[in-house]
């Protein structure tokens, strides 16, 4: 069987290694930050990434640290409900909280922190990788899942063109019980009346709100010393006049830990492998935010891709067969997303009615 290499313990790399950790396969991740460095904001999970979750955690330990959502609600920047619609098996967890879990599955001598792995290139069908720099990488299978601006991806593809997308988000966290009793289990978007400008609330627990704003970068900016004044600043001049739920949370805010998406999409999606090397989630194929299908699409890479290598074949038919089932429907959500993000750019008069905010196949 195969010796594994993941390069990045995040959520594509963590779903991955227990993927693999289940199934008895050799495997270890390497990861550049700390342990403790968690950073972040939170995700939406369809029931469909509930249900790949559920192969590989204690999905009851989940449900006690996040929520299900009952209802999508759209409202003018005013607070008018301008549509409702209802969620089924829709779930909202924090970033921090999704990876702590995944990670309790990997044994601590499967996974080391503070590591840097670097390509050098490729040599007889093999990746030529160094660790620190120093040591060298000895892995037949290299799964790469370091993010939407995957070194590992740009090194292969060297021709490869990324462009931003014509909007960026500020995600936060605010714990506030006061505020938190006040919502129900739903998620509320606030819309500006001339488009691209949103203001998105999601109730975590009794005391924690996830809340995080969309913009046109065309029309809207923050001081790129990104730090917690400018981030600060940026949110009150452009929001502090909002319905009073969202006045009371920017005001309530700590912005030390503030996170700023700046989003970014390639003109072409590229192979998911060369030679050795296979990649996953967002070093695959980054999906913009408008999809919140960034964890789903991840937990079914792994997933996939765990069940090919067992089925042991070559690794050019494996990663073959990955790449032509996964690619078709990522296709979909990345057309989806990109029609989302035209919506979101228009006044709301123009806008269609009813949609959600989530990409389904």
């Amino acid at each position: 069987m195969y010796k594994v290499a993941i390069i990045g313990a995040g959520v594509s790399g963590l779903s991955m290694a227990n993927y693999l950790e289940k199934n008895n396969i050799d495997y270890h991740i390497y990861e550049r930050r700390t342990q403790n460095d968690l950073k972040g904001h939170g995700f939406i999970l369809p029931k469909e990434g509930i249900e790949f979750l559920s192969n590989i955690i204690d999905i009851n330990d989940l449900y006690t640290k996040g929520r299900f959502l009952k209802k999508y609600l759209h409202y003018h920047q005013n607070g008018e409900i301008l549509s409702e619609k209802d969620l089924e098996d829709v779930f909202v967890v924090s970033r921090s909280t999704l990876i702590e879990i995944l990670a309790e599955g990997i044994p601590a001598d499967k996974i080391s922190y503070n590591t840097t792995v670097t390509l050098n290139g490729y040599s007889e069908k093999k990746a030529c990788i160094t660790i620190n720099d120093t040591a060298s990488l000895e892995a037949d299978v290299v799964i790469a899942s370091d993010g939407s601006r995957s070194r590992i991806r740009r090194k292969t593809f060297e021709d490869e063109k990324m462009k931003a997308v014509l909007e960026n988000e500020v995600v936060n966290i605010i714990e506030n019980e006061e505020i938190a009793s006040k919502l129900d289990n739903n998620f509320l978007k606030f819309h500006h009346e001339d488009g691209g400008l949103t203001f998105g609330v999601l109730k975590l627990s009794t005391t924690k709100i996830l809340w995080y704003c969309q913009f046109d970068i065309t029309r809207f900016f923050i001081n790129e010393d990104y730090t917690p004044d400018c981030i600060k600043q940026f949110i009150l001049d452009n929001f502090g006049d909002w319905n009073p739920l969202v006045s009371s949370i920017i005001n309530d805010s700590s912005y030390e830990n503030a996170h700023i998406w700046r989003v970014y999409e390639l003109e072409k999606l590229n192979p998911f492998y060369h030679e050795n090397v296979v990649f996953i989630g967002d070093a695959a194929h980054p999906l913009i935010p408008f999809t919140s299908q960034g964890v789903t699409s991840a937990l079914k890479d792994s997933f996939m891709l765990t069940n090919l290598l067992m089925e042991g074949n070559t690794l050019s038919q494996t990663f073959e067969k990955y790449n032509e089932e996964r690619k078709a429907e990522i296709e979909i959500h990345i057309n989806n997303g990109r029609a989302l993000l035209n919506q979101f750019l228009l006044p709301l008069n123009e806008q269609q009615k009813n949609t959600l905010p989530i990409s389904y196949k």
